[in-house]
């Protein structure tokens, strides 16, 4: 394990949020959408469809998964913020592929809808989006809300996860699923987690969804937590206080 590693240790970094489910906490996931009968699934409490033009659609069924990556990534985040309010928010179809029209779209929608955190287990890897994604970072930041986002594909940059004001995530397989570890890299501390999904049953790790997707799942979990330990009543920038907390593994005055 490199110098500038914090290492795991006996009592997981996340245990300083043991003692929370994420009560309250609004968490938009933007995916495939989520299958709400699948039984790793807790309540859902809404969500909208993005068409690749940026167009919103609500209604019945319309955040229905059919891929099966966003039901995976929903049940990561409730699996350890079982108290969060999950949103859906479909931006993949028939394939894992959109636009970044429909990611931006996505992004301002929940920042209008009051969520408190957004994961995108995504991202794009074209600089050419840079410039409109900082801004949707910057929208999302000035609102109060924190997006947790990959940092890198396949040792490619993403956006918006390599952004200022994002929580960008890097994977970690040796970090236990219940943990997560802050590193430097390129010059900052950037979080790093494990890219297993929930396990399911009798079925070997490799061979279930795997990947970067559910570091910034199981990131974005632990942050819901962090938010809830944060508390209304901070004092301060609770977004912030929420980033720190999650860098120091405890919350300040606990």
């Amino acid at each position: 394990m490199p110098d500038d590693a914090v290492p795991f240790g006996p009592e997981p970094r996340a245990s300083a949020f043991a003692g929370f489910s994420g009560l309250g906490v609004k968490v938009a996931v933007i995916d495939s959408g989520v299958h709400p009968g699948h039984p790793h699934i807790g309540p859902v409490a809404g969500g909208v469809a993005v068409t690749t033009s940026g167009q919103i659609q609500a209604g019945e069924g319309v955040f229905l998964d059919r891929l099966g990556h966003g039901t995976a990534v929903t049940a990561a985040i409730q699996e350890k913020a079982p108290g969060a309010e999950v949103y859906a928010v479909k931006v993949f179809d028939d394939a894992l592929k959109t636009t970044g029209t429909a990611l931006l779209a996505a992004i301002d929608w929940c920042v209008g809808a009051g969520m408190d955190i957004v994961n995108l287990s995504l991202g794009s890897t074209n600089p050419r989006h840079e410039t409109a994604f900082g801004l949707a970072a910057q929208r999302a930041r000035a609102a109060g809300v924190l997006l947790v986002a990959a940092r890198s594909a396949d040792g490619a940059a993403c956006y918006p996860g390599r952004l200022d004001h994002v929580l960008g995530v890097e994977l970690d397989w040796d970090c236990p699923r219940d943990d997560y570890v802050h590193r430097l890299l390129d010059g900052l501390q950037v979080v790093h987690a494990s890219g297993f999904p929930r396990p399911i049953p009798g079925v070997e790790p490799r061979r279930n969804l795997y990947g970067v997707s559910f570091a910034v799942a199981n990131v974005t979990g632990l942050a819901a937590r962090a938010w809830e330990a944060v508390g209304p009543d901070h004092g301060g920038d609770r977004l912030l206080l929420v980033r720190q907390a999650l860098q120091q593994g405890r919350v300040e005055g606990s």
